[in-house]
Parts: structure tokens; sequence; C-alpha cells
């Protein structure tokens, strides 16, 4: 059994990390630390009920969705639905959530059973989880505030950000025509650990640039080119 100086020692540790993540300090630790379990860390509570991050991460999606988008919709009083909507859909995206949860260091709280990188989607995951926390635990105003002064002001480029095509699929096939290699996507149903949904591969002159997931093909074919476009870039190529 671990001895309570321990477990205090460690939540007051957390607990001061919580504060310098979000600038508030938290109310209900118990929340922020279901947040960060993914489903496949099969962990259960003293019922017999499985804990993971999965209804958190619904409510902290919905929540971000708003707050982004009343954000948009207040910068950008002369542009119409169809340029808010793309906005919302760059900031809102699994390969954001993932690069914000790592920028965040919110990787380290993950308790996960899988093998944990970029290409997956845990990261992004538990951010939104770790939005909803937010939200239950100190309300929808300072969720917005979290949400907007600790991460869009700070880290999202908007100017830049208009300017920048998200489609990485459609990215990746031009590049192809354009220096005539022939890029193959190869997407399947991904069984890894407890971890469903799809698992997609970037294939060029067979070899592989670029593997990601998602819960549906489209995002894993998407985060799967925006990592072989990253290893393209990279290379110079």
């Amino acid at each position: 059994m671990t001895p309570l100086r321990f477990l205090f020692k460690a939540n007051k540790k957390f607990y001061l990390d919580l504060k310098a993540v979000t600038g508030y300090y938290p109310r209900n630790i118990n929340l922020y630390k279901t947040a960060f379990i993914h489903r496949s860390a099969t962990q259960k509570d003293q019922s017999g009920h499985r804990i993971n991050n999965e209804r958190l991460e619904f409510l902290g999606d919905a929540i971000l969705g708003a707050v982004i988008g009343k954000f948009l919709y207040s910068r950008y009083t002369d542009k119409d639905e169809g340029f808010l909507t793309k906005m919302r859909s760059k900031i809102v995206n699994r390969e954001f959530t993932n690069d914000i949860a790592l920028k965040l260091n919110l990787d380290r709280f993950i308790v996960s059973n899988m093998t944990k990188n970029p290409a997956t989607q845990i990261y992004g995951d538990a951010f939104e989880a770790f939005v909803g926390a937010v939200y239950l635990d100190l309300g929808y105003n300072k969720a917005e505030k979290f949400i907007i002064s600790k991460i869009i002001e700070p880290l999202v480029n908007l100017d830049e950000l208009i300017y920048t095509e998200s489609n990485h699929k459609s990215r990746i096939i031009e590049w192809g025509q354009k220096h005539k290699k022939p890029v193959c996507f190869k997407t399947e149903d991904n069984n890894e650990g407890l971890l469903t949904g799809f698992k997609s591969s970037v294939v060029i002159d067979e070899t592989v640039y670029g593997e990601g997931y998602g819960d549906s093909k489209k995002n894993a074919e998407q985060v799967a080119a925006g990592e072989a476009l990253r290893k393209i870039e990279d290379e110079g190529l």
C-alpha cells in the first residue's frame, strides 16, 4: 500500500501542475484524473465500472467548438458563415488537438496501455476530455477564458491559418502528381489494443511516409497525409 504522505505529495504536484496549465486552482481533482485515463488502461472504480475519458471527451469537444465558434464570430465580423466554418474546422480537428495537448505537456498525465506517438489520437482525445473537466469543475466562463487565453491567443496564428490548406490528403496527392510519384493510401480497421477506429498509411515508392489513426477513414487518412507531408518537407523532397 502506498503511504498517505506520498499520495498527498503526488496529488499536490498534480494540483499545482493543473494550476500552471489552466491558470486556475482546480476544485475537483478527480475530474482531471479521469480526463487522462484512456480506455485502453482498463481501469475500474470500486463498483467494478470502467473508468475512462470518453464521456468527458464528448463534452469537451462540444465546449471547444462553441467557444471557438463564438471567438471567430466576434473577431471576423465581416466574414460569412462559410469562412467561419472553414476556420473552425482548421482549429477543431484531431491534428490541432493532438498538437495542443503536446504543447501544453498534457501527454505526461495520460494513462494508457498503448504506445504513444503523435500519429495516434490519444493526445487529442485527452485534450478534449481535459476541456470537459475544466468546464465541469470551473464553469463555462473560466473554460472559455482558458481556451482563449491559454490556447487560441498564444498558440494559434489566425492570420497564417487563413491561408493554410488543411486538406492534407489533397496536398499529398497534388505533390505526387507534380513529382510523378504514385501516392497510395492503405487504410484498414484498427484493432490495436482497445483503440478502435481506422489506421491509414501513406506509401510512396513502396516506402511508408506517414501513418495516422482516426475514428473515421477520412480522419485517419488526413493525419497520415499530414505526417507524410512533414517527412517530405524534412527530407527536402
